[in-house]
């Protein structure tokens, strides 16, 4: 694991202070004004979790229906491990774990997961729902409901498939018309949507861990 150190400049009216790897020498000078640093610091590295870990859904699937961004697909797939999904389904455009760059965000979560890649998302929703799974989606719109102040329940141990989508026009609406329910996260601010990854990381951790 690659360790790291916090260095400081030690000119008293820079101080800027900046983590860096460990031997690295482009931290003995102030990559601000130029002047010499000090270690300050050495954070220790992170070991397992102290909280408890078990998922509140075990059969959690996830469908990205033509998630374009790299650095989004990259992002909920480290997120998707770490909150239990258990398979990851790949609707039309979204890039598949092999993608060499997709590496770079999602950290290993590319080749910890099962993936299945589907040309058509719909044609995937339809199938798996055929298998017995309940379809969420997770959208914006008229029949959608605060996924905050709504109680989650599916049959035990029933399959579940959460849906997100596009970051343009969202969840293609032929998955929508055939979802079993629709969540929607409460917005408060001058836009009405979140950046896809930052807003699957905050369902997914209210539906597996609230």
């Amino acid at each position: 694991m690659q360790l790291y150190e916090i260095r400081q400049c030690e000119a008293e009216e820079c101080q800027f202070r900046f983590p860096v790897a460990a031997g690295d020498p482009a931290g003995a000078r102030c990559p601000h004004c130029g002047t010499a640093t000090a270690l300050v610091a050495t954070p220790q590295a992170g070991g397992a979790p102290s909280l408890p870990t078990a998922p509140r859904f075990t059969r959690l699937a996830l469908l990205l229906d033509n998630i374009r961004s790299l650095y989004n697909v990259g992002a909920i797939m480290r997120t998707a491990d770490g909150a239990g999904i258990t398979h990851l389904h790949l609707g039309g455009i979204t890039a598949p774990p092999t993608h060499p760059r997709l590496a770079k965000t999602a950290l290993g979560a590319e080749s910890a997961l099962p993936w299945t890649q589907h040309r058509n998302s719909v044609q995937a929703v339809r199938q798996l729902k055929s298998e017995g799974y309940v379809v969420w989606v997770l959208e914006e719109g008229e029949t959608a409901v605060n996924l905050f102040t709504t109680a989650l329940s599916a049959a035990a141990n029933q399959p579940i498939l959460l849906v997100i989508g596009n970051e343009k026009v969202g969840v293609d609406p032929a998955i929508q018309q055939s979802a079993d329910c629709t969540f929607a996260l409460p917005m408060s601010g001058v836009k009405n949507s979140l950046n896809v990854a930052v807003a699957f990381g905050i369902a997914i951790y209210q539906i597996q861990f609230s």
